[in-house]
């Protein structure tokens, strides 16, 4: 009994100590605009950065949507849905998904290593001594700038894994070009677009929030370091697994 109500209070100050952080970002954002040069450096390094890789994997998961949905329908589905199958995924699912996972491999393990390293080499403690507030510093320009940068990269995903699977469907499976495109653009419904685009909104945020937290918590040297990097992933990944269940039951 001791040991479940340990691990319940430890349970109760790691969530209580996330919010605390995100109630911090939330009183510093009017010193966004002070810090508007590093908020451009964080949307270059989380958004032009990961373009490659991200415009890589959607181009991929396009293929793999068209593919699947030839395989699992042929002999009674029509060619047609072919394409409403890649863009409803993609859309409601695939986009923000694939890009949510991908930028916190990315940009989480590299936001807690910053500023890991800036902990545990007391460069925070040095910001502290000139009156720079390390939140309003550090913290706001990072996790809002993942707010914009998710649902842009979504978009730039989700037309590359239409194109992707339009390159499938025409080169590999025959499908005539114009079917395909009529499939892309059959029952489409704009909130297929805004509720994928909410979704990664909701997965910037808790990416970037993840790798603040936990590099801020770095302690011990380049062991900690390593730990709070591996612990801002894992943690940015199960959120968004979550969240990507808990908003798609609300938006749709």
């Amino acid at each position: 009994m001791p040991l479940i109500r340990e691990r319940f209070y430890n349970v109760m100050e790691y969530v209580g100590s996330v919010f605390i952080l995100l109630w911090q970002v939330l009183l510093n954002i009017r010193g966004l605009y002070r810090k508007f040069g590093l908020f451009i450096e964080q949307i270059h390094f989380q958004g032009v950065k990961s373009l490659s890789i991200v415009m890589v994997s959607a181009l991929f998961m396009g293929m793999v949507t068209a593919f699947q949905a030839y395989y699992q329908g042929q002999n009674y589905m029509p060619d047609v849905y072919i394409g409403m199958a890649v863009c409803k995924a993609l859309f409601i699912e695939l986009g923000p998904l694939i890009v949510g996972l991908v930028i916190a491999g990315r940009v989480a393990s590299s936001i807690a290593a910053e500023l890991g390293t800036m902990k545990v080499t007391e460069q925070i403690d040095a910001l502290n001594a000139l009156a720079i507030n390390p939140i309003e510093y550090l913290v706001v320009p990072r996790v809002f700038a993942g707010i914009i940068v998710l649902p842009l990269l979504t978009i730039v995903a989700e037309i590359t894994g239409i194109i992707g699977g339009w390159i499938l469907s025409v080169y590999s499976l025959h499908l005539p070009n114009s079917v395909y495109w009529r499939g892309v653009r059959l029952n489409y419904i704009p909130i297929t677009l805004y509720g994928g685009l909410i979704k990664s909104m909701t997965f910037g945020l808790t990416l970037t929030l993840m790798g603040c937290f936990y590099g801020l918590r770095a302690k011990g040297g380049a062991e900690g370091v390593g730990e709070a990097t591996t612990k801002a992933v894992i943690s940015s990944t199960i959120l968004i697994l979550f969240l990507d269940y808990v908003v798609g039951r609300l938006v749709f």
